[in-house]
């Protein structure tokens, strides 16, 4: 953890977000690793519905511990004009402003993105929406296992008995990685050209990017690629077979050099090569039932280190299928020295992984996670609240 956060690439940006759940959240998140201060407005009397989501972490909810380490933690009650007023201050000293409000909520207390440019030239507006704010769904929630079902996503994940969910909320940190890096490139043209323009990311879209490779399969192969579970619905062999000890083991097979390979020196069929049924990846795909029998087959034969072992050597591309528990001991994440403590509300400690983009000569903040309102007056101060007009609007419930 640095200890000098003035160092970091973002130090001096500020990034006010009125935010919840998840999306928007994670695209803050990654501004405040980089050095960005960034104040997050919540409810008062509880904040952000996110941090009741589970209490797993020691209290406190995983999603919450996940999003929104470093970040300061003002309450703010948005429906009343001396709430209001406030966020005009703080927003007057913001360089970026992030949303995730309801449909249609920021246009309706003056936040859109138009009356943002009058009041507030120089501010970078992002709006995370389901759809987007415009078109004829602007008006329709959104969470994440929706859209995994509106893009199709959820029909290609699962097996012939049926589709699954992704097990992430994949919708929703696919939007924010689009909000992060729209913000970061809006914060670079408003430098080079000292014009600051609006960011919009919708969960909708942001997932529609990311089977754009199984609409393309679709739209010109005349049929959408099927639920294979952990097979790959196009190549072959790609996928998880059970070794004797019952552990899967998932191989990948990519071109012919590694078929041949796999061939003589894993299955010990060589003839196999000259299969007529397996002469390419696309005549693997149409006979996969007999390429996986004849796979299952020799992983009867072996454990699963002895499976793994024999295709490390043999130059196929393997992995064993792990848990979480798995991860968390991971030998990768220990001796890469991936993990740092990040402190909870209440002082007690719990690792985390750092940002996963590594800058040369940049050590991340990985602060604290903040309890709801722990900043409130902090910032109320900073903008010249004196202590009797911060106890005032505590007793009026506006903080």
């Amino acid at each position: 953890m640095t200890e000098h956060p003035e160092d970091l690439p973002l130090s001096g940006i500020t990034v006010v977000s009125i935010e919840q759940a998840v999306a928007a959240p994670f695209a803050t998140r990654q501004l405040a690793d980089l050095g960005a201060r960034v104040i997050k407005v919540e409810r008062p009397g509880g904040g952000d519905f996110a941090r009741r989501y589970d209490t797993a972490v020691h209290g406190e909810s995983s999603y919450f511990v996940w999003l929104n380490r470093s970040k300061e933690s003002v309450t703010l009650d948005l429906k009343s004009d001396a709430g209001r007023e406030i966020l005009e201050q703080l927003l007057a000293e913001a360089d970026v402003f992030v949303q995730n409000l309801a449909p249609g909520a920021a246009g309706r207390m003056g936040l859109g993105v138009q009356d943002l440019a009058e009041r507030f030239p120089s501010l970078i507006p992002c709006s995370v929406s389901g759809y987007g704010t415009s078109g004829p769904w602007a008006d329709r929630k959104a969470y994440d296992m929706l859209v995994q079902c509106q893009t199709g996503l959820v029909s290609l994940t699962g097996n012939e008995h049926g589709s699954a969910r992704v097990g992430v909320s994949i919708a929703d940190i696919a939007a924010g990685m689009y909000a992060y890096s729209g913000i970061l490139a809006a914060l670079l043209k408003r430098a080079t050209t000292g014009v600051a323009g609006a960011v919009e990311v919708s969960l909708f879209e942001a997932l529609a990017e990311w089977v754009s490779q199984p609409a393309y399969y679709t739209r010109f192969g005349g049929t959408q690629p099927p639920r294979v579970g952990t097979q790959h619905a196009t190549i072959a062999p790609y996928g998880a077979y059970t070794a004797a000890d019952g552990k899967d083991v998932l191989l990948s097979v990519q071109n012919e050099r590694e078929w041949a390979a796999l061939c003589e020196r894993f299955l010990h069929r060589p003839e196999l090569v000259a299969d007529e049924r397996f002469a390419s990846t696309s005549d693997r795909v149409a006979h996969r039932a007999e390429l996986n029998a004849i796979l299952a087959a020799r992983f009867t034969e072996l454990s699963s280190a002895e499976a793994m072992e024999l295709l490390d050597r043999t130059g196929i591309a393997n992995a064993g299928v792990n848990d979480i528990e798995d991860l968390l001991a991971h030998p990768v994440l220990e001796e890469r020295d991936r993990w740092r403590d990040v402190r909870l509300p209440g002082g007690v400690t719990v690792p985390a992984l750092l940002p996963p983009a590594d800058l040369a000569g940049v050590l991340p903040r990985m602060g604290a996670v903040p309890a709801a309102g722990e900043h409130t007056a902090g910032v109320l101060s900073g903008l010249g609240y004196g202590s009797a007009a911060i106890d005032r609007l505590r007793a009026e419930h506006v903080i």
